[in-house]
């Protein structure tokens, strides 16, 4: 057996010499053919790993739903992050610095920093909490006014301020325009019920915004999972070029002694060495798509693009069964996000149309004053009295605005509830249409790992161990060289396909994809 390792073959002139011994030493290694490569050693620097595992199991038949849903806390974990309005937990927005060294994440890290740091989702929460601050102002009673006024200006002073009755040359017997001093607190009130009812819309409106707020933290969560998987498949096509190059290095070298026994033209050597720069060159252009890749998630959870990230995860081991679509539909319809956000709203304008219909009751006012019959700054001559005022606000003028006002939230309710059929049709049928893609990329992932892969490896197996022994067929070989670069390659991106369909499902449905 032949085993190779990372390291390259150093590469010898091609006219020099090849001891027999060592020519037959060669061909006998290379017709029991087998390469094993190491997936990725500890001085590696490969961003992330990926491990290959044979089998099939973690595709088997999907378990019932209660493993998979009733188990999960039916609250969504983004409500965490939405307390109600306090001191202690209203969130601090901070950039943070470039950390020196790499981090290592999965994908479920991935997710509680999206939580956190996500501006997009900080903004959503910082909105919310501000519309739950609306709900004590709303409910608080009206401001009191306070009055004073004074009455009786006479002829010689423009403001008189007591001495309306004092005594003048012209007047020795006082008498002047008499002078009155009032003190008035007047408190509006609403008739009892609009304030709490208007206090419960709002309340009901910023929970309908926590909602809206939670399936926007699931569709980010969505995108991430994608540039994730991605990333992974674009490590694993790394791993799958490496090992091309191997392969494409240990042909040079049977084309290489073959030529230097006169058993094979030079230009099979040349033609191989052709492939294995093609193979280093689309090698280069997938670590730059994993760097990009690498970026992306950077930006999306919160952190500076430039910080270094090494993923974590196993592709293999992440594709796990996931519940049947009737299952998903079912939890979808009782416990999406977007569906509490629109029944929230449709409360709320059942609820408006309450307090419009309240709008035709009074509203009232309270005044009491204190009258005196002096000046407010003179001594006290006369007797100090009381009064209280009450007052109706009622509505005039026909019930020309409260008809309307009634009217207006009618037409908001029937528009609330036209929303709230349209959004779940439209859950439903994403429910419906995420599960068809994720069978279909379960079943192409199949196809290649069960049966378009092994037939690659061996027609490339037995192309080499042919052509070993001296046999022809070098562009056979090559051939079935690249056919099986590329069918692993295709294998690494319908697993990633088969993550990501199996994360937007689970989105779909309205729970995170662990």
């Amino acid at each position: 057996m032949l085993i190779l390792g990372k390291n390259k073959t150093s590469v010898v002139h091609p006219l020099k010499s090849v001891t027999p011994f060592a020519m037959a030493a060669f061909v006998v290694c290379a017709s029991v053919f087998s390469v094993s490569v190491s997936a990725q050693s500890a001085s590696d620097n490969t961003p992330g790993s990926v491990t290959v595992q044979s089998g099939d199991t973690s595709l088997a038949a999907p378990p019932s739903i209660g493993s998979q849903l009733s188990a999960q806390d039916p609250k969504s974990k983004a409500g965490e992050l939405f307390a109600p309005v306090t001191k202690a937990n209203t969130p601090k927005i901070y950039t943070k610095p470039i950390s020196s060294g790499p981090t290592e994440m999965d994908l479920r890290q991935l997710w509680n920093e999206l939580k956190i740091n996500n501006p997009q989702l900080s903004s959503l929460r910082e909105s919310y909490l501000s519309a739950k601050a609306t709900v004590p102002q709303i409910n608080a009673p009206a401001n009191p006014q306070v009055g004073l006024v004074w009455s009786g200006m006479p002829v010689n002073s423009p403001f008189a301020l007591g001495g309306a009755n004092a005594p003048s040359p012209n007047n020795p017997g006082g008498g002047g325009i008499s002078s009155n001093n009032s003190i008035s607190v007047a408190q509006p009130f609403q008739f009892p019920g609009k304030k709490s009812l208007a206090a419960d819309i709002a309340d009901t409106n910023a929970e309908a915004l926590l909602a809206t707020s939670e399936s926007t933290y699931l569709q980010l969560g969505a995108q991430l999972s994608t540039l994730y998987y991605n990333a992974l498949a674009s490590q694993k096509q790394l791993q799958v070029l490496k090992e091309s190059v191997m392969r494409l290095e240990m042909i040079k070298n049977v084309a290489k002694a073959r030529y230097a026994n006169n058993a094979a033209a030079y230009v099979e050597y040349l033609n191989a060495q052709v492939a294995q720069s093609a193979a280093q060159a689309d090698q280069f252009n997938v670590e730059r798509q994993l760097q990009v890749g690498l970026n992306n998630i950077n930006t999306l959870v919160g952190r500076h693009s430039r910080e270094k990230l090494i993923l974590r995860g196993d592709v293999r081991r992440a594709i796990s069964s996931v519940p049947t679509l009737i299952e998903l539909e079912d939890y979808a319809e009782s416990s999406h996000p977007s569906l509490k956000s629109s029944a929230l709203q449709l409360d709320a304008a059942r609820k408006g149309v309450a307090l419009a219909k309240k709008a035709y009751l009074p509203d009232f006012q309270v005044i009491g004053s204190s009258y005196t019959p002096r000046g407010p700054f003179s001594a006290n001559n006369g007797a100090m009295f009381y009064q209280f005022e009450l007052d109706l606000i009622i509505p005039l003028y026909f019930f020309t605005k409260e008809k309307y006002g009634v009217e207006q939230a009618q037409r908001n309710q029937a528009a609330a509830e036209a929303g709230n059929i349209s959004n779940r049709q439209q859950i439903v049928l994403a429910v419906n249409t995420a599960y068809a893609a994720y069978e279909q990329a379960k079943n192409q992932t199949q196809f290649l790992k069960e049966r378009q892969v092994p037939q690659a490896d061996a027609a490339y197996k037995v192309g080499l161990t042919q052509y070993s022994n001296n046999g022809q067929g070098f562009n056979d070989l090559l051939t079935a060289q690249t056919q099986l670069r590329n069918l692993e390659v295709a294998l690494a991106q319908a697993e990633s396909n088969l993550l990501q369909a199996q994360a937007v499902l689970m989105v779909s449905a309205g729970k995170e994809p662990f």
